[in-house]
């Protein structure tokens, strides 16, 4: 009786319920977040993560108009509902935001857990690619985001970000395990393609998971994805708005650092030395 409580602690610790829910979010921000707090309310993850953009897309795409009109700070009602919903919950979430701070805004990522904020992330890389200007609507950001959430050390990062390896090592080194991925992967040619290869190319070259939440058509891909340390698809969704529920464990990441010891392996002092001789 006792041996088998032990064994069911160690699992619960070893292994994280994450939900990942694939939308396509409205130009109505209240609605959004109602669409959110929902599925939150319904969900029996410990974590679940949405896309990017969260605070909605108008149909003509992003402009600084909209994004100045629906941006909040940290404080304002966006944040505080979803706050009191993993209180009351006793869950925790990922969900991005148009972030005010004074006269700048900022496209950030937010971890929220059982009622209080354990990191804030503002997206570095902006996309500015394939004919967008991201850095036309958003402030970049300059610091990395990672913190410890139930036996995993967590990183997070936002869409164009999985394009920069080095951002990702970066965390790595700083021991994450698990990166977290909000994104709006836009429709176009080879688009798909180069998802897969860099959500999975993310997760195995830095032996960590990797779960990668996109919104889904009219403009964006879908095709959301839980990866391995191993550099396989855990779970991979299609184009339509639903979700999956993966449950991730250490132990699969213990295995990936023994058989393949990228991050122990890796000579960063050499690589710097590179970058004095250029």
């Amino acid at each position: 009786m006792h041996k088998d409580i032990r064994i069911n602690t160690i699992r619960k610790f070893m292994a994280l319920p994450i939900g990942g829910h694939q939308l396509s979010f409205i130009p109505n921000k209240a609605e959004n977040l109602n669409k959110m707090l929902s599925i939150m309310e319904d969900s029996d993850a410990h974590l679940d993560v949405f896309p990017e953009y969260a605070m909605g897309v108008p149909p003509e795409g992003l402009n600084k108009e909209y994004i100045q009109k629906n941006a909040e700070p940290l404080d304002g009602e966006f944040v505080t509902k979803i706050l009191e919903k993993t209180s009351q919950k006793q869950s925790s979430a990922v969900f991005t935001m148009f972030l005010r701070e004074g006269s700048v805004v900022y496209n950030a990522a937010i971890l929220a857990e059982t009622g209080r904020i354990k990191a804030v992330y503002k997206k570095i890389h902006l996309f500015d690619a394939f004919g967008y200007r991201e850095s036309e609507l958003f402030a970049p950001g300059k610091e990395m985001a990672t913190t410890e959430f139930k036996g995993f050390q967590v990183g997070l990062a936002v869409c164009f970000d999985l394009r920069f390896p080095e951002l990702f090592r970066q965390m790595a080194y700083r021991g994450v395990s698990l990166f977290i991925v909000p994104s709006a992967w836009y429709l176009g040619k080879h688009k798909l393609e180069q998802w897969r290869i860099l959500v999975k190319a993310r997760a195995h070259e830095n032996t960590s998971f990797l779960v990668a939440i996109n919104q889904t058509k009219p403009f964006f891909i879908g095709h959301s994805m839980g990866a391995s340390p191993f550099g396989y698809a855990i779970q991979e969704l299609g184009e339509g708005q639903t979700s999956f529920f993966i449950e991730l464990d250490r132990k699969e990441i213990e295995n990936a650092q023994k058989l393949v010891p990228t991050i122990e392996l890796s000579k960063p002092e050499l690589y710097k030395a590179f970058n004095m001789q250029c």
